[in-house]
């Protein structure tokens, strides 16, 4: 069987993927761990959920339980979490990561994490302007970009308040 595969993987290894496969395909399609914290707040501890929707630079998608394992980075945006109950909860995030595990568990590890319902509206669009101030009179390249990020996080914000 070894003389029959071209690219060089033995027929070992192609065994051993094949068993892999076979034992992730087991796995329940209406279970899905979920963790998710900040380094100031813990959201949810491996909580049952249906599923999670998340910002990442590679575009937003959803979670569900069985996802393809995956880790990408989040961007400023809402996390959204569908719960058993079929209510969801919204939360602001600034950035970090996501990581989806082949057991079905999921994390999602957030710089900054907030309820959508305690974000200050007003206190947003005053952040906006002082950051669109802030990259006009911007005198270095690293303070101008400094300023842009503030500006892009803070528009994040505004949006995730429209929707």
């Amino acid at each position: 069987m070894a003389g029959l595969l071209k690219n060089g993987i033995r027929a070992a290894t192609l065994a051993r993927q094949c068993s892999r496969l076979a034992v992730s395909q087991q796995r329940s399609y209406s279970e899905m761990s979920f963790t998710f914290a900040s380094p100031a707040n813990v959201y949810y501890t491996a909580a049952n959920v249906k599923q999670v929707d998340v910002p990442s630079f590679s575009g937003s998608f959803g979670i569900l339980p069985n996802h393809v394992p995956s880790l990408a980075v989040l961007k400023p945006g809402v996390v959204t979490v569908f719960e058993e109950d079929g209510s969801n909860k919204k939360f602001f995030v600034s950035s970090g990561s996501i990581s989806i595990n082949e057991d079905s568990s999921v994390q999602v590890l957030a710089e900054e994490a907030h309820p959508l319902e305690n974000l200050d509206a007003q206190a947003v669009r005053e952040g906006i302007s002082k950051a669109t101030q802030e990259v006009n009179a911007a005198a270095s390249e690293k303070a101008k970009a400094e300023a842009q990020i503030a500006l892009e996080c803070y528009e994040a914000l505004q949006k995730a308040l429209e929707n």
